[in-house]
């Protein structure tokens, strides 16, 4: 099982998402088909791609609640996907991070973030803790920080095959029709 944050989430479901920028400060090159192709083969290798419900919060934002409604339908119909929620065993996770930050001094772990998303990436990253992800594919700062205290592999888009160029990909029909729908509902 893997992870994945609100931007990753969002290249996916929204062509023409900004995309990160890599250590030379350029977004990524062909940021879109580093994840699409990430999420192809995580399908065929029967894979689960977890999103956190603080990420699908936070990738839902400008949806509008119609299409916000769609996507979490659609997400549903792919087996590659779970959603899964900030439940009992997440906050008893979240709270031992916050424990140990406070024990070392600093509530927010030394990091330069606001405490809303300090709190939001502990969610992210308790709820990968305790479905066993072995992966998180993140580029914020706080998340990759708080990944590795967990033992957790993060990886940056920048890190992710580019699919062979012989090979057509076979794209998700979920961003074409997520795409649609959520331009219509922002007119």
């Amino acid at each position: 099982m893997v992870v994945i944050d609100s931007t990753n989430l969002l290249l996916i479901l929204r062509p023409g998402t900004p995309v990160p920028a890599g250590p030379d400060g350029k977004p990524v090159e062909r940021a879109k088909e580093r994840i699409d192709y990430l999420v192809q083969r995580l399908s065929k290798d029967r894979s689960k791609i977890i999103i956190p419900t603080p990420a699908l919060s936070e990738a839902l934002v400008r949806a509008g609640a119609a299409a916000s409604q769609q996507i979490v339908e659609e997400l549903q119909k792919y087996a590659v996907f779970s959603i899964e929620p900030f439940d009992t065993r997440a906050a008893l996770e979240a709270a031992a991070m916050s424990r140990e930050a406070i024990a070392g001094g600093n509530k927010k772990a030394n990091s330069t973030a606001p405490w809303q998303k300090v709190k939001y990436d502990r969610q992210i990253v308790a709820i990968a803790k305790v479905h066993g992800a072995t992966e998180i594919y993140s580029d914020d700062t706080g998340i990759i920080a708080l990944g590795e205290r967990a033992k957790i592999k993060v990886v940056r888009l920048k890190d992710l095959s580019l699919p062979p160029e012989s090979d057509q990909l076979d794209l998700l029909d979920l961003a074409a029709a997520t795409a649609e729908n959520m331009s219509s509902d922002e007119g």
